[in-house]
């Protein structure tokens, strides 16, 4: 994989010239971090270290425009924007060094920062300069001086978009590219998931900018028309783990019909508190195995069904469930104070959702509506299928806006695209709607 892309970025790099270089100076979360929630903020930071342990990179502020797209006078209203610059391997001005872009994506650029390895690990091969840039919304890129503003109505909302985001990296570049007067450096973006979508966006709206693009893992075809018929949920496990799965929806159902039935549950999956809705545990499950699969962390899928499989021996269907739970999330003590337990609550609490999940939830609501659902019963999980209706109700009832679904770029991307690179692993739920299985999926569709 790493041969191939090395071939590309060759491909993408002999049209640059000469450079610069200085020293110093509930639709499922996209993204390149799992689920936020604070109770497991602890477990994933065991994954990836603080960027303040990584001294190569330097943190930057840039006086952001807060409307791209008109002349009214509140668009001049500016908003600091952070970037991070990393000096480390660049080969200087001689060398024909490249600009390597990442596109921050819905979360706080402290988290993403940790967990976009791929132009840290290859920067050295190209001798590039790095820039990670932050996504305006999130994490400290918060127009109007706090989040709390920022999200307050309709009126500060509305800038919160792509389109924006595009434009805001597009003017950080340029401002770099003078700043290190780099004006014939190339610069290659890169991104992961909602990232690697705006990754192939900023290709095609910038490409004077852009010279190349990797789009890793971006479901750029998961919109309403084109969207695949067997999508997101439908996640490969070996054939016992699947039948497994599939069949405790229905045990814990048949379990919640009993008196009594969610203390079971709660006492059963050594739930901190008692279980205030089924609804809670099955999200709490589906979380589990679709992070497996999503991001391979804190296991793998095949280990998640290895523990599954292997506790067949000794218990029932959700008792091996329930090893699952104990092999993936670490329990903490309850409020007695003597034994270990599981916070499932937790996905079920306004107040435990980081800031970035309210403001994916925006997303979604405006611009990013994937109809991600089970629509037939020939998936692991429990059908429940994907209403556009329902959902633009709710998103106006919500937000008070209308939801524009249709992205349909198949033919854009066919005839038109250039220079991206569309990667996916096939085990991720999101692979089903990229361009680089274009062909495939569109026989699926059928």
């Amino acid at each position: 994989m790493h041969l191939l892309l090395f071939k590309w970025f060759s491909l993408f790099l002999l049209l640059g010239s000469s450079t610069f270089c200085v020293s110093g100076s509930k639709i499922p979360r996209l993204g390149t971090i799992w689920r936020n929630n604070k109770n497991h903020e602890s477990q994933r930071r065991t994954f990836f270290k603080t960027h303040d342990d990584d001294d190569d990179f330097q943190t930057y502020y840039y006086t952001q425009r807060l409307d791209h797209f008109n002349y009214n006078p509140e668009s001049y209203i500016n908003f600091q924007q952070r970037y991070m610059i990393s000096f480390k391997n660049c080969g200087g001005a001689k060398s024909g060094a490249p600009i390597f872009a990442w596109h921050g994506a819905e979360q706080s650029l402290d988290q993403e920062f940790n967990a976009a390895g791929f132009p840290k690990d290859n920067a050295p091969h190209f001798n590039a300069l790095l820039v990670y840039i932050e996504h305006r919304y999130y994490g400290e890129s918060i127009p109007f001086g706090s989040y709390k503003e920022a999200m307050r109505n309709a009126s500060t909302r509305g800038y919160f978009n792509s389109a924006q985001a595009l434009a805001d990296y597009a003017a950080i570049l340029l401002h770099i590219k003078k700043t290190l007067n780099a004006h014939n450096s190339p610069i290659i973006v890169f991104g992961g998931s909602y990232g690697g979508m705006l990754a192939a966006w900023f290709r095609l709206k910038y490409p004077h900018i852009a010279l190349g693009a990797l789009a890793s893992s971006a479901p750029l075809l998961y919109f309403d028309g084109v969207a695949p018929k067997h999508g997101y949920y439908y996640v490969e496990t070996s054939e016992s783990c699947y039948r497994t799965i599939r069949k405790s929806w229905y045990k814990i159902d048949e379990i919640t019909k009993k008196p009594h039935g969610l203390s079971i549950l709660s006492k059963r999956f050594r739930s901190c508190e008692k279980l205030r809705k089924v609804e809670v545990l099955k999200d709490y499950l589906e979380s589990m195995y679709s992070m497996a699969a999503q991001y391979n962390i804190p296991i793998s899928v095949e280990s998640l069904c290895g523990v599954i499989d292997k506790a067949a021996k000794k218990t029932d269907i959700n008792g091996q469930i329930f090893e699952a739970v104990a092999a993936v999330y670490i329990p903490k003590t309850n409020n007695h104070g003597n034994s270990s337990c599981y916070d499932i609550n937790t996905f079920d609490d306004p107040n435990e959702q980081f800031q970035d999940e309210l403001e994916w939830n925006w997303q979604t609501c405006s611009e990013m509506v994937m109809p991600v659902g089970v629509n037939e019963d020939d998936s692991m999980f429990q059908p429940h299928s994907f209403s556009m209706k329902d959902f633009i109700n709710s998103c106006k009832k919500k937000y008070g806006i209308i939801p524009q679904p249709h992205w349909d770029m198949k033919l854009v991307f066919k005839r038109f695209a250039s220079n991206i690179i569309f990667s996916n692993g096939l085990k991720d739920p999101y692979s089903s709607a990229g361009v680089a299985l274009l062909g495939r999926n569109e026989s699926r569709r059928e």
